[in-house]
């Protein structure tokens, strides 16, 4: 090997400590390792994908069928598979759903790219082949497939969410689960102004989502407010206030005392029990200064010792302790508050302003399952949290990914007002019209764009494998069809499949959509993603430095 590696280090004038890989082997080592990222997530695509279970080294599993966790769980240790992943995360992050679709086009993509390049096509060529293809896909879709919806009904809404879920655990109580999800992303409504135009946003991150073992899935239920996984910290305190001021704390609410490294010499036993009674004091006056100004809800992410909580349960106060950062910087934006950090002021007094306390109609403590739920009730800024109900922590866990995305799916829906029929309708359509545009380019990328075209159907043969249907059989019915489509019959351009029945249906009529900018997203990361391990032909792996003496 090491003879070798110096043969190859001296043909390249260069003497690097490592291994060099070139031209085909590295193309094809990058396709090979694509092509085994994506076989992982293709049998989990569509209403009758499968689920993954994931042990990772200290034992904890995870079971899912979500192509963006999934891959998150895996450690991949080569550099083109960790592009996939990455890719999954990133259609994750902006549309939220389709992260199983995306990785299986771009694998598709390379390897119809690598065919292309063992035939003695440049990769230059095919690149500039897959931009054209995309751009003409892109205006392919804008200008005949989407639906525009101007005034969204609801059950446009819900259809999205129940196309989403339908590949999930949440698969068959869809229809419960659909009507609560819209309703969450509708309660968030905020307006802002975009382009100088009115609009609406509907910030995700406003909805909390609890877990909550026991019951059935259907017993879950959604809050007109925000709900906080703690409890009261002493049992005197009340179990709900009304007109609720919310001080939310990041810091310690215990007993003053000196700092590390602080000593003080004292004579006088009497002293002492004056430095006691003083370090008390301080203490009372801080909670005293956080009353005074108004809060009769407390909560803090550090802890609060049984002195302070005396103090607090004698103002008739409902005080928790250890909650979550990040729900309380939540809680802080929904109720118009501002999450407190240390009470100091620019004269080194110690004051707390009056304009940091959040405001709700009610705070209310609520037994749910074993533990009880703090409810905070008639927020100011819109916020609505979802309580799962389910039998176990894997359970829960899967459908908490599951909702996610269909609340993603909404949000996207409701912003772009577009919508585009689901099951391969739109993967086929444009198949077959890149066939047709392929047929009108003179130069050689014709041959890239027709291999991009074949791409796209593997969307479809994937969603009848997995069905247990007759792949070839439904895809070849499904061109036809949308070969008559492009012809002028535009009743049929939004054909799709019915994966129940194994049958071809308009799946628009049918209610199985997606948002329009899910689609074109998936498409734009896929290409860009294809283009980008396309692009490699040389791949240098530098051996670790030995440390001397070893």
């Amino acid at each position: 090997m090491a003879q070798q590696q110096q043969q190859q280090s001296v043909g390249t004038g260069l003497f690097l400590n490592g291994e060099r890989e070139t031209g085909q082997d590295v193309r094809s080592g990058n396709v090979t390792a694509a092509l085994a990222i994506a076989n992982i997530c293709k049998t989990s695509l569509g209403p009758v994908g499968l689920d993954k279970m994931l042990v990772d080294d200290i034992g904890d599993v995870t079971i899912t069928n979500d192509g963006a966790t999934i891959l998150k769980q895996l450690s991949v240790e080569h550099p083109a598979a960790k592009v996939l992943v990455e890719l999954a995360d990133l259609q994750d992050q902006e549309v939220g759903d389709g992260t199983t679709s995306v990785v299986i086009i771009a694998s598709e993509l390379l390897k119809r790219a690598n065919e292309l390049v063992k035939q003695g096509i440049h990769p230059t060529t095919i690149i500039s082949g897959y931009r054209m293809a995309l751009k003409y896909a892109v205006n392919h879709i804008k200008k005949n497939l989407i639906v525009p919806v101007d005034a969204l009904g609801d059950q446009n809404l819900i259809n999205s969410a129940k196309t989403s879920m339908s590949s999930k655990i949440l698969g068959p109580d869809s229809v419960f689960f659909a009507k609560m999800a819209v309703d969450a992303v509708k309660s968030v409504k905020m307006p802002v102004t975009v382009n100088g135009k009115p609009a609406f946003k509907y910030p995700i991150s406003a909805i909390h989502i609890l877990k909550a073992h026991g019951k059935s899935s259907l017993e879950s239920h959604i809050v007109n407010g925000f709900a906080l996984n703690v409890t009261r910290a002493a049992q005197g305190m009340p179990t709900t206030v009304a007109n609720a001021k919310i001080a939310m704390l990041d810091m310690n609410l215990q007993r003053h005392r000196l700092a590390m490294g602080v000593q003080v010499v004292v004579k006088d036993p009497d002293e002492i029990e004056k430095i006691r009674q003083r370090e008390m004091d301080i203490t009372k006056e801080r909670i005293q200064k956080i009353i005074d100004a108004g809060a009769n809800v407390i909560l803090t992410t550090k802890g609060i010792d049984d002195l302070c909580l005396k103090y607090f349960v004698e103002a008739g106060a409902i005080a928790a302790r250890r909650c979550n950062k990040e729900d309380l910087k939540r809680l802080a934006k929904a109720t118009g508050g501002k999450l407190v950090v240390t009470m100091a002021d620019m004269d080194g007094n110690e004051t707390f302003d009056a304009t940091c306390l959040g405001t709700a109609e009610t705070v209310k403590e609520e037994r749910v399952g074993d533990g009880e739920l703090l409810y905070v009730c008639g927020c100011v800024g819109g916020a609505s949290t979802i309580v799962l109900r389910g039998a176990n922590e894997f359970m829960l866990d899967e459908m908490d990914r599951a909702l996610h995305d269909s609340l993603c799916v909404i949000k996207r829906m409701l912003e772009s007002n577009s919508l585009v029929a689901g099951g391969g309708a739109v993967e086929t359509s444009l198949s077959i019209a890149l066939e047709d545009y392929a047929t009108t380019i003179e130069t050689r990328e014709q041959l890239a764009v027709a291999e991009f075209a074949q791409s796209l159907l593997v969307i479809p043969k994937v969603l009848s494998v997995n069905a247990a249907k007759d792949a070839t059989e439904l895809v070849a019915k499904l061109r036809s069809i949308h070969t008559k489509a492009l012809q002028g019959d535009d009743t049929l351009k939004h054909t799709g499949l019915d994966l129940i029945d194994g049958v071809t249906r308009d799946n628009l009529k049918a209610g199985v959509v997606e948002p329009a900018i899910s689609k074109i997203k998936s498409m734009r990361f896929a290409c860009e993603a294809a283009i980008t391990i396309l692009r490699i032909d040389d791949r240098i792996t530098l051996t670790p430095e030995q440390e001397p003496g070893r």
